[in-house]
């Protein structure tokens, strides 16, 4: 009989070791440790709530860098009851994957609850919508701006598919988006691909990939993005301009006015990394986009530098700010998301 127990506590301590051993590679090892997906629905479960947040990363690069981390937990934050779905090519091959290496931007996302990574599959994505024939005919290796034009296609096929709302990765969430069907307008009667969100299978995004397909040409910078959203929305609407700051509506769409997302116009996108006599309160928009397309620089958020940047970091993505704002120089490296814009 004592022998029995000896034997089971034996059996008890080689199972508690190797369970330990198990957590402490986990603390050092990266995105192959953490799980795709935590909740029992899946991935597609998740997406066919219809509310998602999503976001998408279409180069191979693994390491989140703090602007997009930014962007994510700010979503996470602002619509804690929603799943904040990330896809990332990269993890579309598993092969990949770097077991031994620390990712903190990663290990701060994985520890949000809403918030989930999935590989970004663009060929199963592209089945059954127009975009497939489109894709598994382009020459990608041929193309000069792939990573953004694939990005342009896949926000269409995911939102049409599932619905939700799609979010550049530089696009930080201060208040949640009310509407359901929507555009986000740059300018008067000019509308942005970098914000918008519909419901599952709406027409307006079906003829978006027809047309994304019919009158391809990549050579035409944003001809595949927010110029196609623009010459579809004249097409669906008769726009008109806008009057103050009221949204416009036309049949089920609202064009939203570009207070929402673009109270900073692009040309301007440098008033985020400066120091303002009095910051504004931002209470007419919903998110803010932050060009970083345009920050051909390289301009960081310097700790303790008081700039509009990082006031909107230590407010509105808080764990990003204590736990990547933190290098000797106090400065942020920069590594742009390729689904910004």
């Amino acid at each position: 009989m004592l022998k029995e127990i000896h034997l089971s506590l034996s059996l008890v301590l080689v199972f508690a070791c190797g369970l330990l051993y198990q957590l402490t590679l986990r603390s050092h090892c990266f995105f192959a440790c953490l799980p795709l997906f935590t909740s029992p629905q899946g991935p597609e479960g998740l997406l066919r709530s219809g509310r998602s947040i999503v976001f998408i990363e279409t180069s191979e690069r693994v390491e989140p860098s703090p602007l997009v981390t930014c962007a994510v937990e700010s979503a996470a934050n602002i619509y804690p009851e929603q799943p904040i779905i990330f896809f990332m090519k990269w993890l579309s091959n598993a092969t990949r994957l770097t077991p031994n290496t620390s990712s903190p931007a990663f290990s701060l996302l994985s520890a949000m609850d809403n918030v989930f990574f999935v590989p970004l599959d663009m060929r199963k994505l592209f089945a059954d919508t127009p975009l497939f024939s489109w894709y598994t005919k382009v020459n990608s290796s041929a193309e000069k701006h792939w990573l953004h034009v694939s990005s342009d296609a896949s926000r269409l096929a995911i939102i049409w598919k599932y619905g939700g709302i799609y979010m550049d990765t530089d696009v930080i969430s201060i208040r949640p988006i009310p509407e359901e069907n929507f555009l986000a307008a740059e300018g008067s009667r000019h509308s942005s691909n970098g914000v918008f969100g519909f419901l599952p299978h709406h027409p307006f995004l079906w003829a978006c990939m027809e047309n994304f397909v019919e009158h391809y040409n990549s050579g035409i910078w944003g001809n595949q993005g927010p110029r196609l959203m623009t010459r579809m929305l004249r097409v669906w609407c008769r726009l008109q301009d806008f009057q103050e700051r009221g949204d416009l509506k036309c049949l089920n769409i609202s064009f939203l006015h570009p207070q929402r997302f673009y109270p900073i116009p692009y040309l301007h996108w440098r008033r985020y990394y400066e120091v303002w006599d009095s910051e504004p309160n931002f209470n007419d928009s919903y998110a803010l986009h932050l060009w970083n397309f345009m920050n051909k620089e390289g301009r960081t958020v310097v700790r303790g530098s008081n700039t509009l940047v990082e006031n909107l970091y230590r407010k509105h993505c808080p764990k990003t700010y204590k736990a990547l704002i933190q290098d000797v120089n106090g400065t942020v490296s920069r590594e742009p998301g390729t689904g910004s814009r």
